[in-house]
């Protein structure tokens, strides 16, 4: 028995011997098969230490300076330079006058010396005032206050109103009056900053003037990457109104027979034109004084393209004048330097545009607390609208109820005439 079960695994070795010389070679490795499914989640690792907050994204947008944007857009920087905006504020340096496009401004308050002055608020086309080297507006004789018949602000001429260039009061005799004009007459304005160097100053802003980032924001980041960040622009009235206004956009403040100055949002917010842009009639590159220097004309559309038919029906003799609609629509009711009460004429052009045929006159006076202020009606009256030319010290001066007769119906298209039929 034993002999067999010896027999049985000779066998069985000897076949596995056969079998392992039978193998051949290992083949080549076959193609991956599909992805299995995703095991589980495993446990959260523990929370590394918080890395250093991030910069934001508006830290690096600064004001970059309109001679930057002059690199790239050099047409309309050396247009623009010809208008007033840039020129509102302007700094003294090296003790010389600053230079204007067309005024030159070669006169100082009594006392003074260009050494002394710090800042020319305006001195562009009306009017300028000046600035001393603490930042207070000059108001007296240096080192002075109390004289209210102090000359402190120097007024350009004008001809239309007869007037020679000269010195006015402006606050005169006021101790300290400090520079609080910054927001509308500077670019990158902030209410904080300069008092702690200069006291007079409020404020504390980029760039003297109105310049490009005024109204186009902070530009830096554009400037890197012009192709990347577009500049804001904005036609809205509203962005205009920011400083073209004088308190509340309702009200058009007034006084002494005048609308203030640099009111024209405010005016136009009393009528339907506050449905237009200023873009729509004004290139905002190009500033009204210099088209006139350039004999251009100052807007870029005319009333007559949307009041073809008050152009057409004028009552006679104006229709042969052929004045322009400006002559009675926007008569000049407001001041910036001059005006003439006897004549009904200040130095500036309204933009309140439509006429009351019923209204002699202009201003509504009310009382506000313990106060009377004057505002102006959102309607030009006849006052203003024909008196420039027919008060009586024009000669050619009309009574109340002739100017309502002539006003009425005055673009209403007549009535044809029909001729009565021959007798049978």
């Amino acid at each position: 028995m034993l002999k067999k079960w010896i027999l049985i695994v000779c066998l069985l070795l000897t076949a596995a011997l056969v079998l392992t010389g039978c193998q051949g070679s290992e083949g080549p490795a076959g193609e991956v098969g599909p992805a299995g499914p995703s095991g589980p989640i495993g446990p959260q690792g523990p929370a590394g230490e918080a890395g250093p907050a991030g910069k934001a994204a508006t830290d690096d947008v600064k004001y970059a300076g309109d001679q930057v944007c002059a690199g790239c857009h050099k047409e309309l920087y050396d247009r623009y330079m010809l208008s007033g905006h840039p020129h509102v504020l302007a700094k003294v340096k090296d003790g010389a006058a600053p230079e204007y496009p067309f005024t030159k401004l070669d006169k100082l308050p009594a006392g003074y010396t260009w050494d002394d002055i710090l800042y020319v608020v305006g001195g562009y086309k009306y009017a300028a005032r000046f600035v001393n080297k603490e930042g207070y507006i000059i108001t007296d004789e240096p080192g002075k206050s109390g004289n209210a018949e102090y000359l402190n602000q120097f007024n350009f001429a004008n001809t239309i109103l007869n007037k020679k260039a000269g010195f006015v009061s402006y606050h005169a005799g006021a101790e300290k009056l400090p520079f609080t004009c910054g927001e509308c007459h500077t670019t990158g304005y902030t209410p904080m900053g300069n008092q702690d160097k200069i006291p007079g100053l409020t404020g504390a802003w980029a760039q003297d003037g109105v310049r490009c980032e005024a109204c186009h924001g902070p530009s830096s980041q554009h400037a890197a990457k012009p192709q990347v960040v577009k500049p804001a622009i904005v036609r809205d009235s509203a962005m205009c109104g920011n400083c073209h206004v004088n308190g509340a956009a309702e009200k058009v403040a007034a006084s002494d027979g005048f609308i203030h100055s640099n009111q024209q949002y405010s005016e136009l917010f009393q009528s339907k034109h506050l449905a237009l842009d200023c873009t729509n009639c004004h290139d905002p590159h190009s500033g009204v004084a210099q088209l006139e220097q350039a004999k251009l004309p100052t807007t870029r559309t005319s009333c007559e393209n949307c009041h073809f038919k008050e152009a057409q029906y004028q009552k006679q003799p104006h229709k042969n004048m052929a004045l322009p609609c400006t002559t009675c629509h926007m008569p000049r009711i407001t001041v910036n330097a001059w005006s003439n009460l006897d004549r009904f004429m200040g130095d500036t052009r309204t933009h309140l545009f439509g006429i009351d045929p019923t209204q002699i006159e202009q201003f509504v006076t009310v009382k506000e607390g313990d106060q009377d202020v004057t505002y102006s009606l959102s309607q030009v009256g006849l006052n203003y609208a024909c008196r420039s030319c027919h008060s009586d010290s024009s000669g050619f001066g009309k009574t109340d109820d002739q100017l309502l007769e002539m006003a009425s119906g005055f673009h209403e298209k007549p009535a044809p005439v029909v001729e009565a039929a021959p007798a049978p």
